[in-house]
């Protein structure tokens, strides 16, 4: 896992634990918007891994020559 994936991860728990604080406090109508960026950035780390998976996939197949 590279280090901005560990960013974008460990950011999206933040914001879940202070949307659930938020939602304890105030409501779920004042902490929506943090679960929905929560919510977004769990999707762009999933996206990154499988798009790194996928390249890395790709490179690793081996090379056929064609006899002429």
């Amino acid at each position: 896992m590279k280090l901005g994936d560990v960013l974008i991860l460990s950011l999206s728990l933040a914001l879940i634990i202070i949307g659930i604080h938020q939602t304890m406090t105030v409501g779920i109508g004042f902490s929506y918007a943090i679960f929905m960026f929560a919510v977004a950035l769990l999707f762009w780390f999933q996206y990154r891994r499988t798009k790194r998976e996928e390249a890395e996939k790709n490179n690793s197949k081996p090379v056929k020559k064609r006899k002429r």
